[in-house]
């Protein structure tokens, strides 16, 4: 697996077979498909988007946007890119996305409680921040520098 810049066309090949279990996520946070969709391209406009690609099929889209003290992620992925495999890739990934927005903390929200989102987000780094009735934000702290 690997990741690259996002074009518009990798944004429309993962939603063409998105996973349900993101429609679900996206539903629990109050957004439908068409709204996601449209955030995950104003980002690859602004050069916050990359493809998640194994061989030369797209299989997943990550986005990200700097706050003042953080920057947010933003996810979408076919059903078959959740597998152990992705995640070793992931656990790497999201470091380079780290540095790229200036080594702050990543945050991510889980909207529907499940315990393997959870624990992926362990296993990548992330740790608990603030739990909500709707959703649970977990961040990946900066990386030390030497």
């Amino acid at each position: 697996m690997r990741a690259r810049t996002a074009t518009h066309g990798d944004v429309e090949k993962v939603f063409n077979n998105l996973a349900n279990r993101m429609l679900k996520e996206y539903a629990a946070a109050g957004m439908d498909a068409k709204s996601v969709y449209d955030n995950l391209v104003m980002n690859l406009k602004e050069g916050r988007a990359h493809a998640l690609v194994e061989g030369d099929r797209t299989m997943a889209i990550i986005a990200w946007h700097e706050d003042s003290d953080a920057a947010e992620t933003l996810f979408a992925a076919q059903d078959d890119f959740f597998t152990a495999a992705t995640l070793r890739f992931c656990k790497r990934h999201i470091r380079q996305i780290q540095q790229l927005a200036g080594n702050i903390p990543i945050r991510s929200r889980d909207w529907l409680g499940r315990p393997d989102v959870a624990r992926w987000f362990r296993i990548i780094g992330y740790v608990e921040r603030e739990r909500r009735d709707d959703w649970t934000l977990f961040e990946l702290p900066p990386e030390k520098c030497m």
